[in-house]
């Protein structure tokens, strides 16, 4: 077999697009993943859930330009080919993504470090945006007829592969050092952004292997590629009500699935039912894991029966099932419906310690940790810190067991209600439960997800292709489905008050549920479920 053979046959231009792209995702949902952490670094020590929330917006801007990058590297995908275009976003997302390990805390450069992060975030997202776009087109211009929906759903793997790949590497990180270490500054949690680099090497030297989309190569020998790509996808009427009909019929519903099924279903376990670091990625890590074959399995079931019905139903599942899964999470973890160990070795409370603010050494914080075990295995551990303002500065030297001791007008001010922090850990029926609570959810995904590629590539013809799928493809995911751990924790602040200070925690699922219900019905009135075999227009 020769070697152009070889390059063109399609094992290699599955393997080599996958591979591509799922370390761009990796790069991209790092971030995300480490939310909890990066808003302690790059945001003051005191901002709290103000730090998370900048922390998530800063997350959803790198989506939110993504269709600016689908516009750039579509129109270039269209007028120099498909290979060199998802090459150079590779580049630009590696180089990004290991910046970010490099810049310094909050602590070191104060609001220098978010602004940089921010910037950095920016350029992940166009380079996504690019990405995409090239690596499907490429992939269903190479599949066989009849199999584009099979082929194409390989590249769809890649997105929740990253994440995957992304969530494995940051809990052995995390396992090899320890929580302190991690969370340093200059920590282990550093270190996935790192990798990035050797790992975006690799997938350059792959990439540089490839040969141009078959389809394309054709239409630039016989000189009939766009002259302006953005015009002829974006000023011509009928190609244009495509774009539109493939955003709100069919994309917007499947980015808020995606991203509800994957990072809000994380965000939730961890900042809301509180479970444990390692054991709430964990969980994610065999839902996905189980999961995953879902893509191939919707991809090529899309070949025999069509894209349009196998979507919209994963759609009006999430809808109707959103709600009642979430509250279950909440009832599965809550510590209400188990009974405590009368065990003074497994009921544990600790010495009281005294941690002297960083920047205000008037400010000390009393912190004691308490152990609760229970009968079923699950072990919640609760950290209570008071706060106490002093009218002079904090001598170290003083032991805890001497503070109360101390002069009445020392203590200026004593927090009113003491902070506490849960961390649970559940027990095997627990975490087994809420795996497969998550796990239902990224079924949806994959039956959203997996012919949407197909369904984008045979909707426009091929010399504006790139461009034309990229732009409603990366709206609906990156603004729409991206601004779902965002909005959705908005959402919940809107709804706390006085007489519920912690807010109605499912108030936040109304933003995927409505979009993803405006998409369904749109879909089911105007999607064809007619499957294009010529792509070669």
């Amino acid at each position: 077999m020769s070697q152009t053979k070889s390059q063109n046959s399609i094992a290699f231009v599955i393997g080599a697009s996958s591979v591509g792209t799922l370390i761009e995702w990796y790069d991209f949902y790092i971030f995300g993943m480490l939310a909890t952490i990066i808003s302690k670094q790059f945001f003051p020590a005191d901002a709290g859930t103000a730090a998370l929330l900048s922390t998530l917006a800063i997350f959803a801007a790198g989506f939110i330009v993504r269709p600016f990058g689908a516009l750039v590297f579509g129109r270039l995908g269209d007028l120099i080919g498909r290979k060199h275009t998802f090459l150079l976003t590779l580049v630009i997302m590696g180089g990004s993504t290991f910046a970010i390990g490099l810049v310094p805390g909050y602590a070191t450069i104060g609001w220098a470090a978010p602004i940089l992060v921010l910037i950095l975030r920016l350029l992940q997202g166009l380079a996504l945006g690019g990405e995409y776009g090239g690596a499907a087109t490429y992939v269903a211009e190479h599949a066989p007829a009849g199999q584009r929906g099979f082929w194409t759903s390989w590249i769809q793997t890649t997105a929740t592969l990253g994440l995957f790949l992304a969530l494995g590497v940051i809990i052995f990180i995390r396992s090899e050092q320890g929580v302190e270490k991690f969370s340093a500054e200059w920590g282990g949690w550093r270190y996935p952004f790192w990798i990035s680099l050797l790992l975006v090497g690799v997938s350059v030297l792959i990439r540089m292997r490839m040969s141009e989309s078959p389809m394309f190569s054709k239409l630039k020998t016989e000189g009939k590629i766009s002259t302006n790509p953005l015009k002829e996808s974006f000023g011509h009427k009928a190609n244009f009500k495509m774009v539109l009909l493939a955003l709100f019929g069919a994309v917007m519903g499947q980015g808020v699935v995606w991203y509800t099924g994957q990072f809000y279903a994380q965000s939730f376990i961890e900042t809301v039912c509180k479970v444990e670091f390692i054991q709430s990625r964990d969980l994610m890590l065999w839902a996905i894991l189980m999961a995953t074959p879902g893509f191939v399995l919707f991809g090529w079931l899309s070949d025999k029966v069509g894209r349009k019905w196998i979507m919209l139903l994963g759609m009006l599942l999430a809808i109707l099932t959103y709600r009642p899964i979430y509250k279950q999470f909440l009832v599965i973890t809550s510590a209400n419906n188990r009974i405590e160990k009368i065990d003074l070795a497994s009921t544990k409370i600790s010495e009281k310690t005294v941690v002297v603010d960083k920047k205000d050494n008037t400010k000390i914080y009393v912190v004691q940790h308490f152990d609760t075990a229970y009968t079923d295995g699950a072990v919640f551990k609760y950290t209570k810190t008071d706060t106490l303002h002093l009218s002079a500065t904090y001598d170290p030297t003083i032991k805890i067991d001497s503070l109360s001791a101390l002069s009445t007008t020392l203590i200026l001010t004593q927090s009113a209600k003491p902070n506490v922090v849960i961390e649970k850990t559940m027990d095997k029926s627990s975490y087994w439960s809420l795996i497969w609570l998550v796990f239902v959810q990224i079924l949806y995904v994959t039956m959203v997800y997996g012919p949407i590629a197909a369904f984008l590539v045979e909707m426009f013809p091929t010399k504006i292709r790139y461009t034309s799928m990229s732009l409603p493809y990366h709206i609906g995911n990156g603004v729409f489905g991206g601004l779902v751990p965002f909005l959705g924790t908005l959402i919940v602040e809107f709804t706390k008050n006085e007489a519920h200070p912690n807010g109605d925690p499912l108030a936040g699922l109304w933003y995927p549920i409505g979009v993803a219900s405006i998409c369904l019905v749109i879909g089911v009135v105007y999607l064809t479920n007619k499957i294009d075999k010529n792509v070669m227009d």
